[in-house]
C-alpha cells in the first residue's frame, strides 16, 4: 500500500459514499414498499421526515461522487513518479488489474449519480413528492454499483506496490500493435474518425435544437447524447489527442490533463461528462412530464437540460476545433 494524501482522500470519499448509499438504500426499500402520501399513519410520517434528510444528504454524496472521478484521475496522474515505466495516469492505472475496471465503473457511476441528481431536483419542485418512488428505485439500483466501485478502488490502491514496473501510455495506446482495447481505439483511422465525430455532433445538436424548439424527439436526443459521448471518447484517443500533442503516434487520453498541455483535458472531460448527464437527463424526465404537480415546471427544466447539454457539446466541439486548426500537426 502507498500512503499518499490523495490516496487517502479517494478511499475516504469512497467509503463515505458507500456507507451513506447503503444506509439510504435501506430506507429506499421501505419507501418503495410502504410510501403512501395520502396516509396519515405513523410509518408514513416517519418516512416523510427521513426522506427529506436522506435526500439532502444524498445530494452531497452524489455531488462527491461526481468529483471523485476527477480526483481519481488526478491521483493516478500524481502517483506516476512512483512507478517505473509510468509517464502519466495511463501507466499508474496499469500497476495492477484493478485500475482500469475502477475507472470504467467510476465513469458509469458518474452518469448514474448525475441522473439521480436530475431526478431529485425535479422531485423537489413538486409539493407532494411526486417522483419519490422513482428516485429511490434508481438509488437502490445505483447502490450496488457504488459498493462494487469502492471494493475495486480499495483493491487498486491497497494493492499498489512501489517496485512494480508498469507500461507507459505509448505502449497501452499504440496504433502500431493491437494488443488491447486502447490500442484498438488508437488504431482507428484518424481522418474518417474525425469526420465521424463532426457528423455525429452535427446530428446530435440538430436533434437537440429541434427538441428545444418543437418539444419532439426528446428520447432520440437522450440516446444521441449517450452515443455522442462514446464517439467523443473514441475520437479523443484516435485523433483529437494527436492534434493536441502534435505527434501522430501519441494517442494517450490522460496526458492531456497534464500541465504541459495547460490541463486542457480536464476542461474537455468536464464538458463531455456534463453534456452526457444533462442530455440523458432529458430522457429520464420525459416519461414523467405529465405528473400533475410538475406540469407547469418540468417542461421548462427539461428544456434547460437540453440547452445545457447542447451548449456543453458545442463548447467541447469548439475547443477541439480550435486545437486542430492551430495545431502544427498536418494529417
Amino acid at each position: 500500500m502507498i500512503l499518499h494524501p490523495t490516496v487517502i482522500a479517494n478511499l475516504l470519499a469512497a467509503y463515505i459514499a458507500s456507507f451513506m448509499l447503503v444506509y439510504a438504500a435501506f430506507y429506499g426499500t421501505q419507501i418503495l414498499k410502504h410510501w403512501n402520501i395520502a396516509s396519515g399513519e405513523e410509518l408514513q410520517l416517519i418516512l416523510e421526515r427521513k426522506t427529506y434528510l436522506i435526500s439532502t444528504l444524498l445530494s452531497y454524496v452524489f455531488g462527491l461522487q461526481l468529483l471523485s472521478l476527477f480526483l481519481f484521475i488526478f491521483t493516478a496522474d500524481s502517483l506516476r513518479t512512483l512507478f517505473v515505466g509510468a509517464m502519466c495516469a495511463a501507466g499508474t492505472l496499469n500497476v495492477n488489474s484493478f485500475g482500469y475496471p475502477t475507472l470504467v465503473l467510476k465513469i458509469v457511476n458518474f452518469i448514474f449519480a448525475g441522473l439521480w441528481l436530475v431526478l431529485n431536483h425535479a422531485d423537489n419542485q413538486g409539493y407532494d413528492y411526486p417522483l419519490i418512488k422513482k428516485k429511490y428505485l434508481l438509488l437502490v439500483i445505483i447502490a450496488p454499483f457504488i459498493v462494487v466501485e469502492t471494493l475495486l478502488e480499495s483493491a487498486y490502491f491497497l494493492g499498489m506496490e512501489a517496485d512494480v514496473i508498469t507500461s507507459c501510455c505509448g505502449s497501452l495506446f499504440s496504433s502500431e500493435k493491437k494488443s488491447g482495447l486502447g490500442s484498438e481505439i488508437a488504431s482507428l483511422p484518424a481522418i474518417p474518425m474525425l469526420w465521424t465525430f463532426y457528423v455525429a455532433m452535427l446530428i446530435t445538436l440538430s436533434n437537440g435544437v429541434y427538441f428545444y424548439c418543437k418539444a419532439k424527439l426528446g428520447y432520440l436526443y437522450a440516446l444521441l447524447s449517450l452515443l455522442m459521448f462514446v464517439i467523443a471518447l473514441f475520437a479523443i484517443v484516435s485523433v483529437i489527442s494527436i492534434y493536441i500533442y502534435e505527434l501522430p503516434t501519441h494517442h494517450c487520453p490522460f496526458c492531456i490533463i497534464m500541465e504541459e498541455y495547460s490541463y486542457i483535458g480536464y476542461l474537455l472531460y468536464v464538458l463531455l461528462f456534463g453534456a452526457v448527464v444533462t442530455g440523458c437527463g432529458v430522457g429520464i424526465l420525459l416519461p414523467i412530464r405529465n405528473v400533475e404537480s410538475l406540469k407547469n415546471l418540468l417542461d421548462d427544466f427539461v428544456h434547460k437540460l437540453a440547452l445545457t447539454s447542447m451548449l456543453m457539446y458545442s463548447a467541447f466541439t469548439l475547443l477541439v476545433t480550435y486545437k486542430i486548426i492551430f495545431s502544427n500537426l498536418i494529417m
